[in-house]
């Protein structure tokens, strides 16, 4: 544990952004998972709307940092081509 005053608001600020990150991907990979039980179950509708949702969490994810802008590209691509395949 720090001695130094600063050194300790580091860590809890350290702490607070990790927490915060850690909840985002987990939102994140939760929307991603509802699209593919949609797909699995062979839900057209349902897995329309929850592509929507799975492709905005994506973006706002890449937005925040908390994917890399290539990552968030090939997981949308993936994700449309199982939508498109399930037409």
């Amino acid at each position: 544990m720090p001695n130094i005053k600063s050194a300790k608001k580091r860590v809890l600020v350290a702490q607070a952004k990790a927490a915060r990150n850690k909840a985002a991907k987990s939102a994140l990979k939760t929307q991603i998972k509802k699209f593919e039980a949609a797909v699995a179950d062979g839900n057209r509708s349902e897995a329309d709307v929850a592509y929507k949702v799975a492709v905005q969490a994506v973006d706002k994810a890449a937005a925040k940092g908390l994917m890399h802008k290539n990552t968030a590209a090939n997981k949308k691509s993936k994700m449309t081509l199982k939508l498109r395949k399930l037409a």
